[in-house]
């Protein structure tokens, strides 16, 4: 199968980067295809803006929804945006791999799929959700925290159901993706190097049956 992994975390010695590498490996020694989105290593900039086009429908006015419904008719995306679109055209699978910040995604990784989940490629009027454009695929969500786990509960920070609700149905599920249970890892900074090996032996066995 072919396999998309996107990495949002800035250091390469990261728990985040050990488990980004885990999983290559695992896949790809299981037969596997895969491509990658190292965002920090790719200098990869989230910021929109008419920069994301070769060309405009309206000089005059910028409305990043109609330039994309333009660039999507016209082939006037940037190349840095066709790049990363191709690769999520092409996967089977997407993995996101990041560390829960402020109870979302890296602002990289945010801005990543402002940029790169475009209209008119990735979704459209009356194309989301079950009838969305990329729902033969299907999206995998690896995250870490910096809290303990007894805090994420709804009394405290929210479930981690609760937190990761807005990027798994307003983003992934929007554009068609079946999502698949999460891969959460607590408090990473905060346990052993043991229990830190423990966690990437899990997460290898359940990558070598990812697709069972």
């Amino acid at each position: 199968m072919k396999i998309l992994i996107v990495l949002a975390h800035p250091e390469p010695q990261s728990f985040n980067a050990a488990m980004y590498y885990s999983a290559i490996k695992t896949l790809l020694e299981n037969g596997h295809e895969v491509r990658t989105s190292d965002l920090y290593q790719m200098n990869f900039n989230p910021v929109s803006g008419r920069q994301n086009f070769t060309s405009a429908k309206n000089e005059a006015y910028f409305s990043q929804q109609s330039e994309e419904l333009f660039a999507y008719g016209n082939n006037a995306f940037a190349d840095d945006i066709v790049a990363e679109q191709d690769k999520v055209f092409w996967c089977d699978l997407m993995i996101w791999q990041f560390p829960l910040w402020w109870f979302s995604v890296p602002a990289i990784l945010k801005g990543w799929v402002d940029k790169v989940f475009a209209m008119g490629s990735f979704y459209d009027n009356g194309r989301i959700y079950d009838n969305g454009m990329l729902k033969s695929k299907k999206a995998l969500l690896s995250v870490t925290t910096g809290g303990p786990e007894k805090n994420y509960v709804t009394t405290k920070y929210g479930s981690t159901n609760q937190i990761l609700h807005p990027i798994q149905t307003g983003i992934l599920e929007f554009v068609g993706f079946s999502v698949l249970q999460s891969e959460i890892h607590f408090s990473i900074e905060r346990i052993t190097d043991e229990e830190r090996k423990a966690v990437l032996e899990k997460w290898e066995k359940r990558l070598k049956n990812i697709f069972i």
